[in-house]
């Protein structure tokens, strides 16, 4: 069986768990970190009756609270049972990767909106109203740290731990492959499309490939930030079905068309526009690392 370094780093000193054990154990992380905080926002009433986040408030702890628990949970793991240097689940660089990551995802939400548009599916209702309420000024740019932390600590489990450890003992491609499907299952709602299923995986193995060729997360972290948060605050539309509360920073889009084109109840992430980005975007990566390992046949591409 191969085995792959995806982000070269020291060798672990600790326990590394089996192969077959790394998504069940993911998942278990996920678990243990998120059912303590529902029940705490449930008691508040941050949560509505379908449990989703239930207002702004709501939405802050909803992507503070759980997340920032399960990412200390697994830099927990890896620094104290594996006994590994945080380089090696892929953080390390410049902190202009992240910036230049999360202009690349505001830059891709933005594309799908506007594709979508053009194709007659959403229609200009309002130019920027958020710029004259204060408040919600106030709003996104809180949305824009929690974005931050919650998309930053999926990219540590999913594309750092989860990633590098499967492959280390099943090579790069399963790394990839089972990373990306425990994510579509944690991101699993069976009132969604299957488009919208579709582009979660593509999601993954976009952040994925990212990932592997630039050998560090930040990147992934930013442009997962950038996704995010342009979705929530950007067009007043659903990020993966959930709604920010919030008037739109940039241009109001009132849905027109049929699902497919606009994503439905799940937002852009269920339009087939956003498939497309995606494909385009994993194309370019595979690219760009072919040619570097023809640049550098001696250099291993993951």
């Amino acid at each position: 069986m191969t085995q792959a370094v995806v982000y070269p780093a020291a060798p672990s000193k600790g326990w590394r768990p089996w192969g077959v054990l790394v998504p069940f154990l993911g998942i278990a992380f996920v678990v243990a970190t998120s059912l303590p905080f529902e029940d705490l926002l449930q008691k508040y009433h941050l949560l509505d009756a379908h449990d989703d986040p239930a207002g702004l408030a709501g939405f802050a702890a909803f992507l503070l609270l759980p997340f920032t628990a399960l990412g200390l949970a697994v830099l927990a793991w890896v620094r104290f049972v594996e006994r590994r240097p945080l380089a090696a689940i892929g953080l390390a660089g410049r902190p202009a990767t992240f910036v230049m990551g999360h202009l690349t995802g505001m830059a891709m939400t933005s594309a799908i909106v506007a594709g979508t548009a053009l194709a007659g599916a959403f229609a200009v209702s309002a130019i920027a109203p958020a710029l004259g309420q204060p408040a919600a000024l106030a709003g996104i740019a809180v949305l824009l740290v929690c974005f931050a932390v919650q998309s930053s600590v999926e990219e540590i489990l999913f594309r750092g731990w989860m990633l590098s450890a499967v492959a280390h003992k099943f090579g790069t491609l399963a790394g990839v492959a089972v990373s990306s499907l425990v994510f579509a299952l944690l991101h699993f709602d069976r009132h969604a499309t299957w488009i919208f299923g579709v582009n979660i995986i593509l999601f993954a193995v976009f952040a994925s490939v990212w990932s592997i060729r630039t050998r560090n997360i930040l990147g992934a972290m930013g442009w997962h930030a950038g996704w995010n948060w342009v979705l929530a605050v950007g067009f007043e539309l659903r990020v993966t079905g959930l709604d920010a509360h919030l008037p739109a920073l940039f241009v109001r889009m009132l849905p027109t068309g049929p699902a497919y084109l606009t994503g439905g109840a799940q937002g852009p992430e269920g339009s087939v526009f956003c498939g497309a980005i995606l494909l385009g975007g994993i194309a370019l990566n595979l690219l760009l690392m072919r040619k570097r390992a023809r640049r550098s046949p001696g250099e291993p591409v993951a």
